[in-house]
Formats: C-alpha cells, structure tokens, sequence
C-alpha cells in the first residue's frame, strides 16, 4: 500500500474538522451544511467520499497534475529568447503589450513576470521605496494646468547624437500634448513645443516648469544699467513670449513637485528607448518620426478622463500673430545710414510711405523660428534687405582660393629701401590747408577772418 502525504490549507482543515463532528453525531446535518456553505444533498456526498477516504477526500482532485492551460515548452523558450535579446531591458508591462502586438503571445503581465522571475531575469529598474509626501490632487479640467520640461537621456543609446526630449502634459488626464526632439535644451525648442501645443489645443491657464534660465531671470542677477534706466528687469525670451500670450508661469521647487512630468520621462526611457531601437532610429528626424507614431498609443494607454467634461483651453490666436509671439524678438536702434545690427548682420530699411529715414529710431528685429527676419516700428513691419557687412572680393570662392595659395606659394621679394626724397608738403594756399593758411594771415595781417577768407559750409 502506497501512502500519499497531503497538505491541507485552511479551508479543507475546516472542512475536515466540521466532518469529523457530523461523523460523530455531535452535529446535525442541516447544521453543517449551513457551516460550511453547502447543500445538504452536497453535504451527504462530501461525507460519503470522506468515510471512504478520509482527509484526503476534500483535497482538490487535480493537486499535484499539471494543469491543462499550462504554456508550451516552445512558447517559454520563446518569451525568454526575446526577453534576453530583441527586448533586453525592457520591463514587464511593455514585454507583455510587445509580445501581444509584433509576436501574437497573449500573456498576463503576472505571468509574464513569473516566467522571467523564474528563469533568473529580474526587473531592469530598481524601485526605491516611496517617501511620505502630500498628495496633490489633479486639475478638473483639461486646459488649467500643463507641465513642460527636458529630459537629457540617451535616446538612441549609441546609434547616434545625444538628444534632448522635450515634452508637455496635460496636469488633469495625464496626457502627452506635444513632444519634440533637440540636440539641446534650447529655447528655440520650448518655441516649437509651445507652438505645436497652441495649435492643437489652444492657450492653457498656467504653465508648471522647472526653474531653468530659459523661462525665469535668477532675480540675483545684478541688473543692467538701461534695466536700472527702465526700471524693471528684462524678460527671458519665452518668459515673455508667456506674458503675450497671457498664460501663468509657475516654477517648480523641486522635482517632486512636478512629478507628472517626471514620471512621463521615466516611463519614457523604458518604453520610447524600446522603440527607438527597434525602428534602428539614428538621427534626429527619425527619432521625430517615431516619437509621433509612439504617442497616440501611449495617450490611448494611459490618459485618462478628466473629473470635469467640460475643457479650460482658451482659443488659440491667429497662426501669423502666433508665430510673431513666439520668436526671438531684440530692441535695436537704426543707424545713420538706416541698418540695423543683429548677430554680426546689416539689415537694409528702405523708405515707405510714413517715413523716408527712420535713422535714431528704435526698432523690434524679429527672428522667426523658420530663420526668417523682420523689423517692426511701433507695431508695423518695415520693409528690409539683408546685406554683408564686410564685401569679399570679386569672382568664385575656387578661384579666390586658388589665387591666394598662389600667392602664398610665391617667394616674397626683398623689401624696398625707403625713400630717400623728403614728403610732398601742400603749400600754403592749398585747399586741404585752408583753416592753417587763413589762421596764419590773420597773424600777419590782423584782419577779420571774412575779409581775407571765408570757408566754403555744407
């Protein structure tokens, strides 16, 4: 006789105890139905089986086989291929959403984890464990509250240039409203994210940033003496571009105050770094296309609705006052001979019909996002030409090139000796000598300046 040992858990010791006492007519049947959550005609087979086989009788009868939805050998073997090649790094969550959208393997995230704990892969991220922090609740509405920032991270890992991600969400539903790849930080970037999100949505309430140069002055930072003259600090770029717009700036005082967006990036770095390598992204503009096929199902994924229906956004201004708002914009004064400086450039003003010079007046360059200038004097655009500085000598850059290694090339001849005439010295009634010879007769004649010579005045 073969004795089997079999382990009871909570409930089948309850079962077992209950029967014992039917058994030996301490309890009734109706009784023991009624605790064990039964029915009586149940009850009575269940005791039957048990007079016959004891404990073992209220054990599951499949304990200890296998279990007929088990996976396949082949399927483990696959999952853990991948795993440990094509989606090293990646974490459970997106493993599972990957093997169900390009494989066809329909598995829980439980037992996608189970599988990758038991052969040895442990998670690529290390959870730290959470602080005691007061919870901020979520705007109601979408459209109050939008939160940017930049994410230096290797996107494209070493496939190609270090990149800068760039992104905005929405504080009420959690979703990505715009997202742009720079090589950095730059507030030419923000312009574009800002843009981009202006046109798609329409103007937020406020704005929740870090507190990065590009969008706040360091209120430490001495002022400037035309600042002291104004009496007011200038704005960053985009910081005014926010006052024009009339959107709210807030600045974070810490990361964790902004943890939305710091999250998005984390989830990011998992999931965006995944896709990247699998389309073989290298440079910026492919990485740009795949951001904008990767977003509307991470927003479909894990947006969600906002408290109130109803949307905060404010409309949107024109695209062509849009874009003058957000632009680099520098005060400049017209020279005499009607330019204007910018960046080591001349700008031309010509005349129109208000004003035939407008030379001492002060004017806005406007630098466009699309390398575009243009000058504006007191809210309307001049009319300007671009025109260099400095004239390079006629004919192509070969043959300039070739004409000064040429002249390199050539033996330099032995100076000159110096000449040994004395210096032409104009006489005395020159005309380049007039002021000299009319001071000198006036010391020999005594005589008014109008009676011996009068200057010529332009």
């Amino acid at each position: 006789m073969i004795r089997e040992t079999i382990t009871l858990n909570q409930k089948e010791q309850h079962r077992v105890h209950i029967l014992t006492r039917l058994q030996g007519g301490i309890l009734r049947a109706a009784e023991a139905a009624s605790l064990l959550g039964l029915s009586v005609r149940h009850l009575r087979r269940l005791l039957a089986r048990f007079r016959r086989h004891g404990a073992a009788a209220v054990s599951h009868g499949n304990r200890g086989r296998p279990s007929h939805r088990r996976l396949t050998a082949a399927v483990r073997a696959q999952v853990l291929t991948l795993a440990r090649t094509t989606y090293a790094g990646v974490n459970d969550h997106h493993l599972t959403e990957l093997l169900r959208l390009h494989h066809g393997i329909c598995l829980s995230r439980p037992t996608v984890q189970r599988l990758l704990r038991g052969a040895g892969l442990p998670s690529p991220r290390r959870r730290r464990p959470p602080r005691h922090r007061r919870r901020r609740e979520r705007m109601p509405q979408t459209g109050l509250l939008v939160q940017m920032d930049g994410s230096h991270h290797p996107w494209l890992e070493d496939r190609g240039p270090r990149l800068v991600l760039l992104a905005a969400i929405d504080d009420a539903t959690g979703r990505v409203l715009a997202a742009v790849f720079r090589l950095e930080e730059d507030a030419h970037g923000y312009f574009l994210l800002l843009r981009q999100l202006i046109r798609r949505y329409g103007l937020p309430a406020a704005v929740y940033t870090d507190r990065h140069g590009i969008f706040h002055r360091d209120p430490r930072t001495p002022p400037t003496l035309s600042e002291q003259l104004a009496g007011r600090l200038a704005s960053t770029q985009v910081g005014r571009a926010l006052q024009e717009l009339g959107i709210r700036w807030i600045g974070a005082r810490s990361p964790q105050a902004k943890g939305r967006i710091e999250r998005l990036f984390g989830t990011f770095q998992d999931r965006l770094v995944v896709e990247l390598r699998l389309a073989q992204a290298r440079t910026l503009e492919e990485a740009q296309r795949v951001l904008d096929r990767f977003l509307p199902r991470y927003n479909a994924r894990f947006a969600q609705a906002p408290a109130h229906a109803a949307p905060a956004w404010r409309p949107a201004p024109a695209r062509p006052a849009l874009d003058r708002i957000c632009c680099f914009k520098y005060p400049r004064t017209v020279g005499h001979d009607n330019t204007v400086p910018l960046n080591g450039r001349l700008l031309q003003l010509h005349p129109n019909f208000a004003r035939h010079s407008y030379a001492g007046a002060r004017v806005e360059v406007h630098a466009h996002l699309d390398g575009t200038l243009a000058v504006y004097h007191r809210g309307h655009c001049l009319r300007a030409t671009r025109i260099t500085a400095h004239k390079q000598p006629p004919g192509r850059p070969q043959e300039r090139f070739a004409a000064s290694q040429s002249t390199r090339n050539t033996p330099r001849a032995a100076p000159s000796a110096p000449p040994t005439h004395a210096p032409h010295r104009p006489a005395l009634d020159h005309p380049w000598r007039w002021t000299a010879a009319a001071a000198a007769r006036r010391r020999q004649l005594k005589a008014p300046q109008d009676d011996i010579f009068t200057e010529p005045i332009e």
